[in-house]
């Protein structure tokens, strides 16, 4: 086995040895934007703040900002959410 320098994190190492994506292992969002009309994440954890101009989601340890008009939440579980409208940004802040 192959030590790990003190420096490198766990998650690093754990993505390489079991060939995961870095992002599911640290438990990032995953955003998919089709167009200018939907947007789908992945790995949320909660809505902050809605209405039809600006969409606060809880990514851990960031915040997804999702602007623009008529924007409306049309699906939503513990795992994935679906947004769409005239979305004409996405912000994030940590």
């Amino acid at each position: 086995m192959e030590k790990r320098r003190k420096d490198e994190g766990v998650l690093p190492w754990a993505a390489e040895t079991f060939d995961l994506p870095a992002d599911i292992v640290a438990g990032l969002p995953r955003i998919e934007i089709l167009g200018s009309g939907e947007l789908f994440m992945e790995r949320h954890r909660g809505i902050l703040s809605y209405d039809n101009r600006e969409i606060d989601i809880s990514g851990g340890n960031m915040t997804v900002r999702i602007k623009g008009e008529n924007l409306e939440l049309r699906a939503m579980n513990g795992y994935e959410l679906r947004i769409t409208g005239n979305i004409s940004g996405v912000e994030f802040e940590y």
